[in-house]
């Protein structure tokens, strides 16, 4: 469950879906079978991270393939093609 801000420099705490946004990232993972069968499984993961509002107008997440979310401050193109 979210409880504060992705951004470590801000932790403002969750209360309301209204102020922020709000991103889900999918981890695929694969996990082996018993070794009698000798199968590999994939299984499903959802993780959820908040930004509050103040961080969301400048910065977005990034799910790095090591299970680590990076926070990025976006570019100012970025911010003009999303008004787009």
């Amino acid at each position: 469950m979210v409880s504060h801000c992705a951004n470590p420099s801000c932790r403002a705490p969750f209360q309301y879906l209204r102020d922020g946004r709000l991103y889900k990232f999918e981890l695929n993972q694969t996990v082996q079978g018993p070794q009698s069968v000798g199968s590999t499984e994939f299984t499903h993961k959802f993780e959820h991270f908040w930004l509050c509002g103040r961080c969301a107008a400048t910065m977005t997440l990034e799910w790095q393939h090591e299970q680590v979310v990076v926070v990025w401050r976006r570019s100012h193109d970025i911010d003009q093609a999303a008004a787009s």
